[in-house]
Parts: structure tokens; sequence; C-alpha cells
């Protein structure tokens, strides 16, 4: 099974030259940067082949770390890059957006501060035109607002987006997750939405193998179909081991089947995404 992780974050450390970004940033994870040298390990003893890294909020809009680590890394690693919605050169990056080297979408974010408002005030329209227009896929966290996330892609029949984590937030963790996936699941009719199976240990307050997703994993395949549901874990943020969350889906998860399984482990990214898998 080819294994894809659909997000992890990597950072380089806080220094005077480079800050981590102040306003509307979450905090690091972790005190201790993760690098690209750590999580190469984490995957190698995950059996995980590659990973597409998003650079977090409190690098601001650099894309930089990550960039530098799929050049050394190229067979491994590619980038859901950030861009700012209220940069005035905007519309014209996105025109040459995914001739960056290893660039292969945007991430966008609306979960805290002005950020929150802008999936629905009208500050994201050009962006979601723009992302249609030059066929940039979109990564989205949508913090209690995925609904809104259905509005787009109707308008947008082009756009490729990808709905984070399955819609569920920090926020949940320990409290009942049926009524956010519920959401989700009302965007399957979409068949330009996928959706992000990933840092699921986050959201929940129990113990590995975490039974409590089981069942809403099975709704999600099910509505959407594998070939739009991709595994990730989040790994600076998770609760337990790297490996532990590649076998809660490949080990612990009996209702998905091998077909099911080799579709969100990896194949259905890689071919959302354009990022053909090796021969």
């Amino acid at each position: 099974m080819f294994i894809i992780d659909s997000q992890v974050h990597i950072w380089a450390p806080e220094t005077p030259d480079k800050p981590y970004a102040k306003e509307n940033a979450s905090k690091p994870h972790r005190d201790v940067a993760l690098g690209h040298d750590e999580l190469l390990r984490e995957m190698d003893g995950a059996g995980v082949a590659r990973c597409i890294l998003v650079p977090p909020t409190w690098e601001g809009d650099r894309n930089d770390t990550s960039i530098e680590a799929a050049r050394q890394h190229p067979d491994r690693f590619r980038v859901m890059g950030k861009l700012a919605l209220n940069n005035p050169n905007g519309p014209a990056l996105m025109a040459s957006w995914k001739q960056q080297p290893y660039m292969l979408g945007i991430r966008m974010v609306f979960n805290r501060g002005e950020s929150a408002k802008w999936l629905t005030d009208g500050t994201a329209d050009w962006f979601w035109r723009e992302a249609e227009r030059h066929d940039i896929p979109v990564m989205t966290l949508a913090q209690g607002q995925v609904p809104a996330l259905g509005a787009v892609a109707e308008r947008h029949p082009g756009l490729r987006l990808i709905v984070d984590h399955m819609g569920l937030n920090a926020a949940l963790r320990g409290k009942p997750l049926g009524p956010s996936v519920d959401d989700v699941v009302k965007l399957a009719r979409h068949k330009n939405v996928a959706v992000k199976v990933s840092a699921l240990p986050v959201y929940v307050d129990e113990p590995y193998p975490f039974p409590t997703l089981h069942p809403l994993v099975r709704r999600v395949v099910d509505a959407f179909g594998p070939q739009r549901c991709f595994w990730g874990t989040d790994l600076s943020h998770l609760p337990c081991p790297y490996k532990r969350v590649v076998t809660l889906f490949t080990e612990e998860m009996k209702s998905l089947t091998t077909t099911e399984l080799d579709w969100i482990m990896g194949r259905a990214i890689a071919q959302w995404l354009s990022w053909p898998l090796a021969n």
C-alpha cells in the first residue's frame, strides 16, 4: 500500500530574521520546531512514502521552509502553500502559483480573528474565482463554517476543494462529533469536494484505537467514496505515536476494505492533487 500523509506542518525555529507571525496565528503545537529530518524518520518508521507539507500559521505567509524540504527530498514531499487573502498581488501570484517548484496548491484557513469572517463576507470571493480559473486545488480549514463551503463549491464547480479534518476542530475534543460530521456529509453531493480524514485522534478524549472515530469515518467514506477521502495525521498535534494513526486505519477500522484503504491511504490524494504515484 502506497501511503501519503495529507497534512504535516514543519517549521523552523523562531529567530530575529524569521519571527513567528503574531496576528491571527495559533501558537506552535510544541516547543521544539519540527523539521523535515525528524519527519522523514517518523515516515520511515511508519511506512509512509510521501507527505503533503502544509506551512503552519505561526510562520505567517511564508512557504520557504516547506519548499526547501521538498527541494531536498522531491520524492517524499510536496507543498500546499499559503497566500494572504488581503495581498493586493494575490491574483497575479495565483496565475503562476503552480509554476513554483514542488507546489501543488493552496491551503486557506478561516478560523480565528478577522480571517474567520472572510469566508462569508466577500473577502475570499476573488480567491475562489482565481483558484478555479487556474485549476489550483485548495485545502480549507473553516472552523464551524463547513456549510458555507457548499455554497463555494456550487458557485465554482471547477474548483477542487478539500475540507480539512472531516470538518472537526480542537474545540470539539471530548464532545459529540456527529453534528460536525453531518455538515461534512452534506457536501458529498458536490463532486468537486473531497475531505481529509486527518488529525482525528486530536478530537477525541479516549485511548487508541479511538473507537468513537470508526463509525464517523465509515459515514464519511460511504458519503464521498474512498476516491475523495484522504488519510493524514497533523503529526505535530498528535496525542499518540505517528505509526498508530496508520494502524488505526489499516488494522483497526475493520469496515474498510483493502480497495478502500488503497485509495484513502494515498492513491486518492495523489490523483486529486496530480502527484502521480511511482510506477
